[in-house]
């Protein structure tokens, strides 16, 4: 049996630097996040938990500590941990001179997938959307935007996908579809979803559940 893709934090610190002071973040934290998992990280703004989900992803160096990445067993590198990784942002960064399609369709026509198109729409059918294929982002609501941002997340299977407040911009009702959403494509594709939220109702939906606060990762569920 294949072993879970994983990255591990072992002492991890982090810190950054105004004209004024040196604002630490975290101090010494140490996690496994493991493919096949939902986990949910919350805590106040500026608590360092959109810096921590970068350090976890591999886009961001800590400043102290070290974080091993692997993928299916196989230790790698941060680069190519990332190209096993998938992303969903509070502000969609959908690219605004595409439609619907070709924004699904991109990350699948950069690894040279032939069938971009074909399963840009399957896609789109799955998350009710068939009918917005031409439509560019601003022609397109919040909630809308965001359904196509999280399928360009999971379009090419990867084996993470890191989630920074996304449901952040949403009212109540959209807010719990787009969580729906997530965690049904999690399951079926079995990859780890890692979302940072100031949801408490988003939060516990996960299986692993953690608080940042005042420099310390701790553990709830």
């Amino acid at each position: 049996m294949t072993a879970p893709s994983t990255t591990r934090l072992d002492d991890v610190s982090h810190h950054f630097v105004t004209d004024e002071e040196e604002i630490h973040l975290f101090d010494q934290l140490s996690f496994v996040l493991n493919a096949g998992q939902v986990t949910s990280i919350v805590g106040a703004s500026g608590a360092g938990k959109s810096s921590l989900l970068a350090i976890a992803a591999g886009l961001e160096d800590p400043k102290r500590g070290t974080i091993t990445y692997t993928v299916k067993g196989e230790a790698v590198s941060s680069a190519d941990f990332r190209k096993h990784t998938g992303f969903i942002f509070q502000h969609f960064h959908l690219l605004p001179e595409m439609d619907a399609l070709n924004n699904l369709a991109l990350p699948l026509r950069l690894k040279g997938d032939a069938e971009a198109f074909p399963k840009a729409r399957e896609w789109l059918e799955l998350i009710g959307l068939s009918g917005r294929a031409n439509h560019k982002p601003s022609q397109l609501s919040g909630g809308e935007q965001q359904r196509i941002a999280i399928a360009r997340a999971f379009i090419s299977k990867p084996d993470f996908i890191f989630a920074d407040e996304p449901t952040g911009n949403l009212d109540q009702k959209t807010a719990t579809a787009i969580s729906d959403l997530m965690l049904s494509f999690a399951k079926e594709t079995g990859c780890g979803l890692v979302i940072v939220t100031h949801s408490a109702e988003l939060a516990g939906l996960a299986q692993s559940q953690f608080k940042l606060d005042n420099r310390v990762l701790e553990r709830v569920v």
